[in-house]
């Protein structure tokens, strides 16, 4: 990475108290020790601690290369496993305080040079990711079993693409059925041979509730999946879109939990 000029101390006690946030007082020490760098703060506080190294650092180098070194290395996804929520929450706040550097630091755990904000709504703006769209949604885990490595990379088209075959393929795990698209559904939830029902369909209500259902699984398949298969991805315009398919993909995951088998499906 090129010489990048020293932050300001605002700047360097936000990102502190992010840091502070991410991990605990055992990890701070770990890779301190582990970039050779001495805390001399006499601070038990976290972000304090990491405060008055990294103004040390710059004192000394004059520029900031080596607390941003550091903090790829705090942050590095793969200390992540398994927390991603509170990865990605640490990445978007940290962003916001480079936005007035021209930094950003990617899901890769890389930094990417870009246009000074010179606001905060502008700051703000950029860190917006697909996860502070939902963050109120609870989405199934079987939406992110298919896409997260996408959603990690904020590749949205491949992530609400991936979702939505991983959908099709629940359903056949399900059923045993290696069928596709409208196919699948149509044998899978058919009214009066189900091989997978979610209600005792002894009502007209309930019949008419379960055709719904196979109607929006197959809807979802139709208008989202196959344009996305056929579509350069350079063509698509689905990010400001992509939490809300991914919502319905989580709707459709959570009424195949309430589903259950009615019979064994006929040989294929």
């Amino acid at each position: 990475m090129s010489k990048i000029d020293s932050l300001p101390e605002g700047q360097i006690e936000g990102l502190a108290k992010v840091l502070g946030e991410c991990g605990s007082g055992t990890d701070i020490t770990r890779v301190l020790n582990s970039h050779a760098l001495s805390d001399n703060s006499k601070e038990s506080t976290k972000w304090k601690r990491l405060y008055w190294v990294f103004l040390d650092l710059q004192s000394r180098d004059r520029c900031a290369n080596r607390v941003l070194d550091f903090i790829r290395s705090f942050l590095t996804p793969a200390r992540f496993v398994g927390r991603q929520d509170i990865f990605e929450q640490g990445r978007s706040e940290l962003n916001a305080i480079l936005a007035f550097s021209g930094l950003e630091f990617g899901a890769d755990g890389q930094y990417r040079r870009r246009s000074i904000a010179r606001t905060l709504d502008e700051a703000e703006q950029r860190v917006k990711t697909i996860r502070v769209k939902f963050q109120d949604r609870r989405l199934h885990p079987e939406v992110f079993k298919y896409c997260k490595a996408e959603l990690m990379q904020e590749n949205y088209f491949h992530a609400v693409f991936e979702a939505t075959k991983g959908l099709a393929q629940r359903v056949r795990d399900m059923a045993g059925i290696q069928r596709d698209g409208t196919a699948l559904v149509d044998l899978v939830f058919s009214v009066e041979r189900p091989v997978l029902a979610m209600n005792t369909l002894q009502t007209e209500t309930e019949k008419s509730e379960h055709k719904g259902f196979a109607a929006l699984l197959k809807g979802c398949f139709g208008a989202v999946r196959n344009p996305l298969a056929h579509e350069p991805k350079i063509l698509w315009q689905g990010e400001d879109d992509a939490a809300d398919y991914l919502s319905l993909i989580s709707l459709l995951h959570r009424k195949l939990d309430d589903c259950v088998l009615t019979r064994r499906s006929d040989p294929q």
